[in-house]
């Protein structure tokens, strides 16, 4: 009977000494995680995030044109203008992952030739 109680304790012992130095690993994991969190929100409210596809990057005229055949084309999909002086660019979706992106690429590729996947920025 002693020698079950010695054992028995022993066990505890040494399972409450494991249990208090993973729990100590994890806060310092978890404090770890919430640096990594943190820097990435503000990399996100610095430099936005996500992705579109490029249609076109040039003239004004040629790329209001671009949009327009991409609205008869995919007339339910979100499209802009954006001017970066000196030049205009035709730029669709709002993806999440660059995956998500490709697969819009993909499809899109048919009916306009040179675009590109490009991250978002602010």
């Amino acid at each position: 009977m002693n020698l079950k109680l010695s054992t028995f304790s022993f066990m505890f012992v040494l399972l409450t000494i494991s249990n208090t130095t993973n729990s100590q690993n994890k806060t310092t994991k978890t404090k770890e995680i919430e640096r990594l969190i943190t820097k990435k929100r503000t990399f996100n409210k610095e430099y936005g995030f996500g992705y579109r596809i490029q249609l076109y990057n040039g003239d004004e005229q040629q790329a209001r044109k671009f949009r327009a055949t991409f609205k008869i084309e995919y007339p339910d999909k979100f499209s802009k203008l954006v001017y970066v002086a000196p030049e205009w660019k035709v730029q669709v979706g709002s993806y999440k992952t660059k995956l998500e992106a490709d697969k819009d690429l993909m499809k899109y590729q048919e009916k306009f030739s040179g675009i590109i996947v490009i991250p978002m920025g602010k």
